[in-house]
């Protein structure tokens, strides 16, 4: 299994803004694609943004569409997640995660998780 590891998650105002990391280790990096999750306090963990191997496709939950922007470094074995005009309901544990199989909105189709960084956002 490959190996990430979230960093960037923090307290900001409404309004405000985060860039996530996610650092990968291992040789396939650029064979996989990648996803970022969330979980709230009790909430089941949802979908929030995807780039395939290459990244010629992106994808996005509609609730950050226009605010978060997903990108990949295959060089330096990094995905991101650019968060801009973020609201109090952003609050959760954000993930990332790995798959070599399908390209997927579903956290269930990926078999790498990083342990999370706790974004909040005050308002």
């Amino acid at each position: 299994q490959v190996q990430l590891v979230e960093s960037g998650g923090g307290l900001v105002q409404a309004g405000g803004s985060l860039t996530l990391s996610c650092a990968a280790s291992g040789r396939t990096f650029g064979s996989l694609h990648l996803g970022w999750f969330r979980q709230a306090p009790g909430k089941e963990r949802g979908f929030v943004a995807t780039i395939s191997r290459g990244g010629y496709m992106t994808s996005y939950a509609d609730s950050v569409k226009g605010r978060f922007a997903i990108s990949r470094d295959d060089a330096k074995n990094m995905v991101y997640l650019e968060m801009k005009s973020l609201r109090p309901e952003d609050t959760a544990v954000y993930y990332c995660a790995a798959t070599g199989a399908n390209w997927s909105r579903r956290a269930v189709e990926y078999n790498s998780w990083g342990q999370g960084t706790q974004v909040t956002v005050s308002s």
